[in-house]
């Protein structure tokens, strides 16, 4: 039987902080498989929306479904939801096969599945030759890699990401871009990416829902948005901006 198109659905959300409106009347859908980005300025709600995905904050009203079920109070171990933080969050005792491996021995899995499943990720990852290394041999886009195995190890329906790239270098960050993309691709696994970053929305995302003032200025493809912007906020903060980038590249060139 054929799987639905839409993953999660999210109807109505409302999110206060005490007595501060953070979003208000959120509604809409993750497809299967997409690369979806939350693009927006500083305390938009783009982390707060995650957050919610995940588990970790509940709405104040309204709901979140997942594969029709409605998840909006279920624990996050139950949601199959894997997330990606900025901050790696690695086990500097261990090294980079046994930070991969802990939650699959935390499953009691058999110690050969676990071993083939550990390399088979590593090896998508490009970590082969640093296996057993510690995270403190490791460069932050090596780190990164390590985090995003440990998550994709686990086989979750839905991989969030919650500005997984901000303390990389650009250099780095054009690398990793390409090899989450290709995992993606791959895997044809669901992922939803939080970044203030316009160019690595564009780069990444086969829609982006940019956020401004509690709600959804508009949610599109990157191409839609750039050519077709819903509202003043959306062409400033991302069309003239990225406008702006690419002026500014041409004439350090000329």
């Amino acid at each position: 039987m054929e799987q639905p198109a839409v993953i999660i659905r999210c109807e109505n959300i409302n999110k206060k902080f005490k007595s501060k409106t953070v979003l208000e009347d959120i509604s809409f859908e993750i497809m299967r498989g997409e690369f979806l980005s939350l693009l927006g300025p500083s305390g938009c709600g783009k982390t707060t929306i995650l957050r919610m995905l995940i588990g970790i904050e509940k709405p104040s009203s309204g709901r979140i479904l997942k594969d029709g079920t409605d998840i909006t109070n279920m624990p996050p171990k139950d949601r199959n939801i894997g997330i990606v933080f900025q901050n790696y969050s690695l086990f500097p005792n261990m090294d980079v096969y046994h930070n991969i491996s802990y939650a699959l021995s935390a499953k009691k899995m058999e110690k050969d599945e676990i071993d083939s499943k550990v390399r088979e990720i590593v090896e998508m990852v490009g970590l082969e030759e640093h296996i057993y290394k510690k995270p403190r041999q490791l460069s932050g886009g090596q780190q990164q890699r390590v985090a995003i195995a440990r998550t994709l190890v686990l086989n979750p329906d839905v991989i969030l990401f919650d500005e997984p790239m901000s303390a990389l270098d650009a250099e780095i960050k054009v690398i990793l871009r390409e090899q989450l993309k290709a995992i993606q691709k791959k895997l044809k696994v669901t992922m939803v990416y939080v970044t203030h970053d316009q160019e690595e929305a564009f780069a990444l995302s086969d829609r982006i829902m940019v956020l401004n003032d509690l709600r959804i200025a508009q949610l599109d493809t990157p191409q839609n948005i750039y050519h077709h912007p819903a509202d003043p906020f959306v062409k400033r903060f991302v069309v003239d901006h990225l406008d702006l980038k690419v002026r500014s590249i041409e004439e350090s060139i000329r």
